[in-house]
């Protein structure tokens, strides 16, 4: 039996860079512009979460503003409702994902079918066929319906109106899928509709899932471990590990020992190992849900800044601000900018800037905040258009 391969130290500069490249973070326009390159974004990332905070822009429309530089709003709609080549789905989070990714994700919706949702056990038979009924008379929104008897919310961010559960039940099950937003309102539709199906595709078998979890993240995260790849998804581990180790034997993928990593083991193909550098010009004011930034302890290892997520953290005890920001310049996080839209008074205000990590240093200091501001002026520009 042959040994497995020793693993290859990795400094985290390194890292960061194939992480960054991996990310199209290390170039200026990545993915061209209009729809096509959402859709081209959205397939190359794996996913594009969604969340209803909008102190700012919120974080899907953002996330894909820090790749395609010339990104409007429209060409999100575009993607989802006219050349479908995006739609909704629970990744770790709710996400935009592509749809040539579909099938992907019909075992998990037939599951949700066959066992009910834990999120959604208070939907009735009768509610379902209400909004079933409506649904099949075209596509609707839960503006569209007037008729419900308001019922008492079982957790805090739940729907008082029964049939806006039966709608987001249909929609983890399948049955259902949204087919246009308007901000956060959205439009559901019967999901062959939406489509133009005559039936759903064949749903992909668990090990071509386990293979499409671990080939997304390879592609988009450069450098992989086992909970970077399985994010928020612990039953997939087992799987995921197996399959690690056929590739290692195969010489697919070679083990790397990531500096400051101890005992957490690492992988990557060996293609993405040769050295590259970001250029150090590039300015991205990230989002906090961005994929760079989502997995925190992650981030950690790899850029030495630990990002805090203050919004629900009481205002005296706030370090960087209730939205910050985090400021990557070239493969460095520099800063974090507490920002927020005065939409009434077409103003992006600066609620707090923290200096980080190289950033704190004040030699270049001037140059540095130069670069960072004219990044700003073009992400105010984004914030308030449209």
């Amino acid at each position: 039996m042959s040994r497995a391969p020793k693993p290859l130290p990795l400094p985290t500069t390194e890292g960061r860079q194939i992480w960054l490249r991996a990310q199209r973070l290390d170039t200026r326009e990545p993915f061209g512009e209009g729809a096509q390159a959402v859709a081209e974004a959205v397939a190359h990332l794996g996913y594009v979460q969604i969340d209803t905070i909008n102190v700012i822009e919120r974080c899907h429309h953002h996330i894909l503003f820090s790749r395609i530089p010339s990104y409007r709003r429209a060409d999100l709609r575009h993607a989802q409702s006219v050349d479908k080549s995006v739609f909704e789905y629970w990744t770790h989070a709710l996400s935009y994902v592509s749809s040539d990714d579909f099938r992907f994700f019909l075992p998990a919706m037939r599951a949700h079918k066959r066992e009910g949702h834990k999120w959604y056990a208070s939907v009735t038979p009768a509610d379902t066929r209400k909004v079933m009924r409506l649904l099949r008379t075209g596509p609707l929104t839960i503006r569209d319906i007037e008729d419900d008897v308001l019922t008492e919310k079982e957790h805090l961010w739940q729907s008082r109106k029964p049939s806006k559960r039966a709608l987001q039940l249909a929609f983890y099950t399948g049955v259902a899928t949204v087919s246009a937003r308007q901000g956060m309102l959205k439009t559901y539709d019967l999901m062959t509709r939406h489509f133009g199906w005559d039936k759903l595709p064949k749903p992909a078998a668990p090990k071509e899932i386990t293979a499409y979890l671990l080939d997304r993240a390879l592609r988009s995260q450069g450098v992989v471990s086992l909970d970077s790849v399985c994010h928020l998804d612990a039953p997939s581990k087992k799987a995921v590990a197996a399959l690690i180790a056929s590739r290692v034997r195969r010489g697919e993928l070679m083990p790397v020992a990531v500096e400051g990593a101890g005992k957490q083991e690492h992988w990557a193909m060996p293609a993405v190992l040769e050295p590259a550098q970001v250029p150090t010009d590039l300015v991205h004011i990230l989002s906090p849900f961005d994929p760079l930034i989502i997995q925190r302890k992650r981030t950690n290892l790899f850029f030495g800044y630990n990002h805090l997520f203050e919004a629900y953290v009481p205002k005296a005890k706030r370090k960087l601000g209730y939205f910050a920001l985090p400021v990557l310049v070239g493969d460095e996080i520099v800063a974090a900018l507490d920002l927020k839209a005065d939409r009434q008074a077409k103003k992006l205000l600066m609620q707090k800037w923290t200096w980080l990590g190289q950033g704190r240093k004040t030699a270049g200091r001037k140059e540095l905040k130069q670069k960072i501001e004219e990044e700003l002026d073009r992400f105010e520009r984004f914030q308030l258009a449209e």
